[in-house]
């Protein structure tokens, strides 16, 4: 029987075809331990703007090509990491 590797990719949907078909105990070889967060708990905040506020942080999310959540957890961390 050949022996398979574990596939180095990040997409769910060919990980997902891999460990539908294959054992973990076949690659404990191949194993190694993460000492380091690989996911990181995130929490999520219900927050009410003005409808003019909301399209004004639309159209700045639009002009960074982000989406407006994003924009919004990014000045957010700023202002925190910078007090």
């Amino acid at each position: 029987m050949r022996a398979h590797k574990i596939p180095q990719t990040d997409s769910i949907q060919e990980l997902t075809r891999f460990w539908d078909t294959h054992d973990l105990t076949d690659f404990e070889d191949q194993l190694e331990e993460a000492n380091e967060r690989v996911f990181q708990r995130t929490t999520s905040v219900t927050i009410r703007l003005s409808r003019e506020e909301a399209e004004t942080i639309k159209k700045i999310a639009r002009s960074k090509r982000m989406r407006s959540p994003e924009l919004i957890r990014q000045r957010i961390a700023e202002k925190a990491h910078a007090s």
